[in-house]
Order: structure tokens, then C-alpha cells, then sequence
């Protein structure tokens, strides 16, 4: 613990001086050394913390210059010994200590300053001592729980009982990911932590080349060294365990790349092989597999490394989210998010897939830059290399639900998608958007483009129903009318007839999947 002013003259060898405070402000400063000054120009050899003891030499040619030179050096405080030279201290000087809150004591006794400076720095590198052996513990607890991969839960706790106080771990979201309640309830640790976790205690980031995952934090702590040295030691230790993961993370994933490489191009002939492997790389063997790609629309980087790690906080978010629905997987990152095999063992896979894809929603959703996330079902089935034929399914569909507008966060499979899924598998031929172009020349042409296509794009889904029509575009029956028979005059089609009410609906579905691959 430091010595402050106010420890130094609770000693016995102050007391003796029956000590004065003239002025009590900055009592709590700390005192790095004490210094015996008797030359007024002391101040310039000063770097702050100086406790500055004086027979009063400084003070009898200029108080004020001398006392203004130590409060702005940075000093501690000024003691002086009262005696026949300096009867009493200069009350020019007490004003510049009150006026900088600069603390200033007169001793009325003699002290032997020898004594009081040997007794002050033998307490002081004393402290000094404790502190460099305190923090060499500290590094030696952690440098061994590096040494043996311990989780987040061994660091915080080992943080928590260095301390001698509770410790939180938690993330971006103020999401609590581990915590050492140290003599307190979880209830009294947590509740409302959201709301205070930027304002209690004293917290640190916890990250690797400037990113930051995490924050460990010290709530019911008040700053200081060793709270310090303990929650730096700590955040070290979380990042090299994160490090040390991801590598081992990238190896397994690049692994698992290999393997969906394979069973896709056909170099692994059957099921045996492919479950042999799948299984070293962590899938569990299961009644039902089931094929998943997560589409994601993500920002591109500021340059390529910045998107390549966007591109692996989606996978870390997709592995948490799979962890979360107690599943396991074999899955590699793609150019527009990343594939899956999905291992479920319980009785109800469509279940299990749907409740999984909604934290894996969630927790991509969270990483900064994505704006969208989509999430794509193959078939369900009993066989790995089954599955994997099933990504190509699994493709499109999420393919298909990125051109939707507004889809809900929920897993889609084929039956979802229906003419659109038809729309997304023939977009890439010229004729077909050749065809949605001719149907909807007319409108697309016109001044008035986007409200003609949004009347017909209401109509259609309200199949024709005015009254519904009306409603949802906030209009008077005449008013609709009218713009309901300027509709049917620029198409030149009857729009009561079922073709033509489905050759538009094909156009404009065709339409949105090109405006989804564009935008």
C-alpha cells in the first residue's frame, strides 16, 4: 500500500514533533521519497512526489516564489521546523499552499530529520519490495496457468484470489463469460451488470493486435498497483489463450475444409472413410446429419486483413452458436459465408437445426460490419456423404433467402422457396432475365418507376383483393381504382387473368434476385 502525508505524520518519530497542519488538502498524496531542502532552488530538482523536509532557509526570502516552484514540481507537501530562525511560517506561503491545495505542516518540536527520513524510505522500499515481489507472483501464477492452457475460469479465479476480491469476465455485448465470486453471491455480483459494467471497479481490455474480444473486470476494486498488475497479468494470459486457440482452431479448420473438399470432388468413396475422418476432427457419430450454409452479408475491410479477420469472427460466431445448441459440426468458410455438416443425435433434427440456426443468427449477427445473415437446410439425413451432396440444396436456398425481402431470422429450407427458388436457379440465364425485363418494360421505363412497381408488386400479393390493397397503401377506393386502370393500360394485360398475374409475379421475382446479386 503507498505511504501518503497523512501516514507520515501518524508516526511515532513525526508525532514527536507535535506537527501542525496548516494546511490539510492533498494529506491523501502520495510520498515517493522524502527529501531535506534547504536551498530554494530544491523545486528545480524535484520529479514529483517529494515529501520536502526544511528548517525554513527557503521561506525567508521569498515564501510565496519557494512554495508556488514545489506545488508546481509536482512535491507532496512541505514540512517545516519551527524554531529561533523561523518562529513561525509566512503567511504568504500558507496562501499559495491553500491556494493549490498543496499540503503544508509545521513541526513545533525538533525532530531529527535523519531519523524521520531513514524510518520514512525504510517503510517506503519496503512497500517497494512487496510490491516487486507481489508482482513477480503474480507473473509466475499466470505464466503457469499459460504453460497449461487453463480456461477463462482458472484466470479469473486465480485473478480473484490474488486480489482478494470478486473478478468478471465478459464481452463486447456485457455478456458474462466467466466470473470468481469471492464472498459474494452471483446475485449480488451480476444482477444488473449490464448497466454496470462500464462504471464499477476497475476493468481492462482483454485482446491481441489491437482488438479487443473481452473485459476483465475487478467491480468492487479501487485502483491501484497491484489491482493493476493483476488484471494486466490476467487479460495477458486470456489473450494467449485465445491466440493459442485460434491457431489450433485454424489448423482444425483447415482440416475440416479438406475433408468437405474431398467428399465433394468424390476422393472419399464411402462412408466409412468420410465418418473415420469426420470424427477425428470433432463430429459426433449421429442418427441424422444435416446440411447448412450460413449466407452473410458483410462489409468489406478497410484492407485484406482487416476482411479476412471479419471473415473468421464469423466462423468463431458460428462454432459459439453451434457450442450453445450442443451440436457439432464439420464446416469451412466460403466466399459468401461458410458450409456446413451438422451431427444431431436427438430424435427431432429439424428441431435441432432450427433452434441452432437462430443462435447462429444471433451470435454472427453480433460481428461488427455483417449486415445480414441467412441460414440455408439441405435434407436431413442418416449419412455424412449424403449431406454433403445436400450442400448444394443447402446453397441455394440461402441463396434464395438473401434475394428475399425482409426474411424472418429463422432457418429456410427448399418448400420455403417455391418460384422463388425457381427465380434464383434461372437468373443466371440471359432469357429469363431477358424475360422479366419485357414484362416489366413498361413500368421500369416510366418516370414514376418505383411506385407503378410497388402498386403491382401489392397487388399481386394481395391477389388483387382491392379492399386489402387499398389498405396497405393507404388510399381511397376511386384513387386506387383509377391507378389500377392506368396500371392495366401501360402493361397492356388483363391483370384479373391468372397467366398474367403469374408471369408478372415471375418478373418480379426474377427481378429481386438480380437486384440481391447486385446490391
Amino acid at each position: 500500500m503507498a505511504l501518503t502525508v497523512a501516514d507520515i505524520l501518524a508516526l511515532p518519530v513525526m508525532r514527536a514533533g507535535d506537527p501542525d497542519v496548516l494546511v490539510d488538502a492533498g494529506l491523501d498524496r502520495v510520498v515517493r521519497w522524502v527529501h531535506v531542502g534547504e536551498s530554494p532552488a530544491v523545486a528545480e530538482l524535484l520529479t514529483g512526489g517529494e515529501l520536502i523536509l526544511t528548517t525554513g532557509g527557503p521561506l525567508r526570502s521569498d515564501p510565496h516564489r519557494f512554495c508556488t516552484a514545489l506545488a508546481a514540481s509536482g512535491a507532496s507537501g512541505l514540512i517545516v521546523e519551527l524554531g529561533p530562525a523561523m518562529p513561525r511560517i509566512p503567511d504568504s506561503a500558507v496562501r499559495v499552499a491553500s491556494e493549490h491545495g498543496f499540503p503544508l505542516i509545521a513541526l513545533r518540536r525538533e525532530v531529527r530529520f535523519v531519523a524521520l527520513t531513514e524510518h520514512v524510505h525504510r517503510v517506503i522500499v519496503s512497500e517497494q519490495f512487496h510490491e516487486v515481489e507481489f508482482a513477480r507472483h503474480a507473473h509466475q501464477v499466470f505464466t503457469e496457468l499459460s504453460m497449461r492452457r487453463a480456461d477463462a475460469d482458472d484466470i479469473v479465479a486465480s485473478a480473484a484470489e490474488l486480489l482478494g476480491t470478486p473478478v468478471v469476465l465478459e464481452d463486447s455485448a456485457h455478456h458474462v463469460l466467466a466470473f470468481a465470486e469471492h464472498g459474494h453471491t452471483a446475485a449480488e455480483l451480476l444482477t444488473g451488470w449490464a448497466g454496470r459494467a462500464r462504471t464499477d471497479g476497475v476493468g481492462l481490455p482483454v485482446g491481441a493486435d489491437g482488438v479487443a474480444f473481452a473485459r476483465i473486470v475487478a467491480p468492487l476494486a479501487e485502483p491501484s498497483r497491484r489491482v493493476s498488475t493483476v488484471l494486466e497479468r490476467a487479460a495477458q494470459a486470456l489473450a494467449l489463450r485465445e491466440m493459442v486457440e485460434r491457431d489450433r482452431a485454424a489448423l482444425e479448420q483447415q482440416a475440416q475444409h479438406g475433408l468437405l473438399d474431398d467428399l465433394r470432388s468424390a476422393r472419399v468413396p464411402d462412408e466409412a472413410g468420410a465418418s473415420a475422418r469426420a470424427r477425428t476432427l470433432g463430429l459426433k457419430l449421429a442418427r441424422y446429419y444435416v446440411p447448412l450454409t450460413v449466407g452473410v452479408d458483410i462489409e468489406v475491410g478497410s484492407d485484406e486483413i482487416s476482411t479476412r479477420r471479419r471473415k473468421l469472427q464469423v466462423h468463431d460466431g458460428f462454432r459459439h452458436a453451434l457450442g450453445l445448441a450442443k451440436l457439432t459440426a464439420i464446416s469451412t468458410v466460403t466466399g459468401t459465408g461458410l458450409n456446413a455438416v451438422v451431427a444431431c443425435t436427438g430424435s427431432d433434427p429439424t428441431a435441432a437445426v432450427d433452434r441452432a440456426g437462430r443462435l447462429v443468427i444471433a451470435e454472427v449477427g453480433r460481428v461488427r460490419g455483417v449486415r445480414a445473415v441467412h441460414v440455408g437446410a439441405g435434407p436431413v439425413t442418416g449419412r455424412i456423404v449424403d449431406a454433403v451432396a445436400g450442400l448444394t440444396e443447402a446453397e441455394h436456398v440461402a441463396a434464395v433467402v438473401a434475394a428475399m425481402r425482409s426474411p424472418g431470422p429463422r432457418v429456410y429450407r427448399v418448400a420455403d422457396t417455391r418460384l422463388r427458388g425457381l427465380a434464383a436457379m434461372l437468373v443466371d440465364d440471359p432469357r429469363a432475365v431477358a424475360f422479366a425485363n419485357a414484362e416489366l418494360r413498361p413500368l421500369l421505363t416510366a418516370p414514376d418507376s418505383a411506385d407503378l412497381v410497388s402498386l403491382l408488386r401489392t397487388f399481386l400479393e394481395a391477389s388483387g383483393n382491392k379492399t386489402e390493397i387499398a389498405r396497405r397503401l393507404h388510399l381511397s377506393r376511386p384513387t386506387l381504382y383509377a391507378r389500377i386502370a392506368d396500371l392495366r393500360e401501360r402493361l397492356g394485360v388483363d391483370l384479373d387473368d391468372g397467366e398474367s398475374r403469374a408471369s408478372l409475379h415471375a418478373a418480379l421475382l426474377m427481378l429481386d434476385v438480380v437486384g440481391a446479386r447486385s446490391g
